[in-house]
């Protein structure tokens, strides 16, 4: 007898080949897929998550599913989409343990490959930093190797692919304050006082 998760895995692999199919014969190119989800239920609001045969590529503060879908054609034009939510199902359990406060740190493999040079040392960096440690724009772009740098790594915080996991929200300005963040300062405020980086603001 056959279950209801067979029947879903039989069912996603037909999709998965009818997208291949349909890529291959419009751009004809063979791409290796990006399987995509979002999760519109964390207490930072909704997070979309891409991933390919690499690890992890995107994990996005996002308005919805269109919003994502967007973001992910533009930057993987080249590669055709699968939403597959569970070839992200680990991704998920991860981040649902760091909301919950059970497990501040990640196992994930996470695949940069889109980023190179210095921004790339920039997030290297920003990866070991530990839970509850902060650096500044400046520190960090010592870290990666030009101290005169801080305005080049606040640029490659910005545009940081894989929010979280590679812990941007960890760099504040010399004099304590936020600075910037990709996804929303009260976003990063958050993450900060969950990591237990910053006091929680009163009010």
């Amino acid at each position: 007898m056959t279950t209801i998760n067979e029947r879903r895995s039989a069912e996603d692999r037909a999709v998965e080949r009818i997208v291949l199919r349909t890529f291959a014969n419009t751009t004809g190119r063979d791409g290796e897929p990006l399987r995509w989800t979002v999760l519109d239920d964390t207490p930072v609001g909704t997070i979309g998550l891409a991933s390919g045969a690499a690890g992890l590529c995107r994990l996005d503060f996002v308005k919805g599913d269109e919003h994502f879908v967007g973001r992910l054609l533009e930057a993987f034009g080249d590669r055709p989409l699968l939403r597959t939510p569970g070839a992200l199902d680990e991704v998920r359990r991860q981040l649902d343990r760091y909301f919950a406060g059970k497990r501040l740190t990640f196992d994930v493999d996470v695949d940069l490959s889109a980023v190179s040079g210095f921004s790339l040392r920039v997030l290297q960096a920003a990866v070991r930093i530990p839970v509850g440690d902060v650096l500044t724009y400046t520190e960090i772009a010592a870290k990666a190797g030009n101290p005169r740098a801080s305005r080049a790594a606040g640029n490659a915080l910005h545009h940081n692919p894989v929010a979280i996991i590679v812990p941007c929200h960890r760099i504040l300005r010399s004099d304590g304050t936020l600075g910037g963040y990709g996804g929303g300062l009260d976003k990063k405020e958050w993450l900060l006082e969950h990591e237990g980086a910053r006091e929680p603001s009163l009010g």
